[in-house]
């Protein structure tokens, strides 16, 4: 995850307004949000704000959303089949199968033309929401660390950053068609910033935000990242 790679290069521009930013980098979902309502840390960066949404359902806890930083967008990728403007009738296409990926997986594929969706699908839509799908392609579902696996037995496949890091990809330049920033899905599973209600306007937050959505961050994440990462400002 990039996460702790990019605070750390916020540190010393962070210290010229003087603040001391102090890292802690957890293996779970759980404890990141934890300590933040505790009081012990003063803000997190790695999840999007449906999951903090549904953290604060289930545990009760009063977590906020301050400011999205980056989006980790899918990509189409080609299989035996080298662009979509030479798609084929029947082509078979590898997307993740849980809701949140499927369904973004799908949205891309709809923005580039291949299905059409129910209207209302939205980010819940799953392949029973496919509406008109001209070219009669096959939508494959796999588990999504598994989709990059058959790329050669696919026309395409549909990944998001990290997998398609971890296949060698670089996504800038091997992605035919990729999620844009104004994307339904890139504006809603943008990694945020969050804090504890109520320390939203807290000098260090304000501070914080400002470095992260300013210009060397900025820069920072399009050169270290090659597009797997890409910044998005609100």
């Amino acid at each position: 995850m990039p996460h702790a790679e990019i605070l750390a290069e916020a540190k010393a521009e962070l210290e010229a307004e003087g603040y001391t930013l102090e890292v802690t980098e957890f293996q779970d979902y759980v404890q990141p949000n934890q300590v933040v309502e505790s009081g012990e840390y003063d803000a997190n960066y790695f999840q999007h704000t449906p999951y903090l949404d549904d953290f604060n359902a289930e545990k009760g806890t009063h977590l906020v959303a301050v400011a999205k930083i980056h989006y980790e967008p899918f990509g189409i990728y080609s299989g035996s089949t080298d662009s979509l403007e030479n798609i084929q009738e029947n082509a078979k296409i590898a997307v993740p199968n849980d809701t949140t990926n499927e369904a973004r997986a799908l949205l891309l594929l709809e923005a580039n033309g291949i299905i059409k969706l129910k209207a209302d699908a939205g980010l819940t839509a799953t392949i029973n929401d496919i509406e008109e799908n001209p070219y009669n392609v096959e939508i494959v579902e796999l588990e999504a660390a598994q989709v990059a696996r058959v790329i050669d037995e696919m026309d395409y496949v549909v990944l998001n950053g990290n997998y398609a890091l971890e296949a060698g990809f670089d996504v800038s330049k091997d992605a035919i068609a990729v999620e844009t920033a104004d994307s339904e899905a890139a504006q809603t599973y943008a990694n945020i910033i969050c804090v504890r209600e109520g320390s939203e306007n807290s000098p260090a937050v304000e501070a914080l935000v400002r470095v992260l959505q300013g210009e060397n961050i900025r820069n920072f994440i399009n050169e270290r990242y090659a597009g797997a990462v890409v910044p998005i400002a609100e």
